[in-house]
């Protein structure tokens, strides 16, 4: 999971926002700031379609340079290409759609669903009284990419109606997102299985500022 604010990125400029809510995956290439594990930078680099297309292709390549009679006619045939990357982007890393329904019992995937929500209100909460909020409307928006067999990639944000904006966090908000937010029974893999099975892959969770209560604010005040 990364979340998405301001000092977590090389590029913050892509955190610009015209409506809500903000998505990233298919347009933008968010890039990490600070220590990041070199898996986690190549499955960022792994989103990037022209990375795909190259690695589907590469076959052909092999086969040129090892046959060079072979050079020619692959060449002259597009629809080769075209057909190879169709059958990798869309039956080898994605979920054709008459798999969908057994990927996920459809109560689980309610729960589930719910247990996020629950969370990312809990979440909210704690974000709109640590900065004394008393309207508005923040949302938690949580994306994921579409490719299966490959460890789940999570962007998390707050985005604001006010602006709009995406929030920038600090490290304590950063911080209860990171504890609250994938934890058993719902994991990021969890939640890549019910978005796949249900073909959704951004979760956009809504509160109120006016529904934080007392209690909760006099926690923020004493924290």
């Amino acid at each position: 999971m990364i979340v998405v604010t301001h000092a977590t990125l090389r590029n913050p400029a892509i955190l610009a926002v015209r409506q809500l809510p903000r998505k990233f995956f298919g347009r933008v290439t968010v890039w990490p700031r600070g220590p990041v594990r070199a898996g986690t930078l190549l499955r960022i680099v792994i989103e990037m379609q022209w990375v795909r297309y190259t690695l589907a292709l590469a076959p052909l390549v092999v086969i040129a340079l090892i046959w060079n009679g072979a050079a020619l006619p692959l060449s002259q045939a597009p629809v080769l290409m075209i057909a190879i990357i169709w059958w990798v982007e869309m039956r080898v890393l994605r979920v054709p759609p008459g798999r969908r329904a057994r990927l996920v019992d459809p109560a689980e995937a309610d729960r589930g669903l719910d247990l996020l929500r629950a969370r990312a209100r809990t979440v909210l909460s704690s974000i709109a009284a640590g900065r004394a909020m008393r309207a508005g409307q923040l949302r938690l928006v949580v994306e994921q990419s579409e490719l299966r067999h490959l460890p789940p990639l999570t962007y998390v944000s707050v985005q604001s109606e006010t602006g709009p904006e995406v929030l920038a966090l600090n490290a304590s908000e950063r911080r209860a997102i990171a504890d609250t937010l994938f934890r058993a029974p719902l994991d990021e893999r969890a939640l890549h299985a019910i978005n796949q099975a249900q073909n959704v892959f951004l979760r956009d969770i809504a509160f109120d500022a006016r529904a934080v209560s007392a209690h909760a604010r006099l926690a923020a005040a004493l924290a």
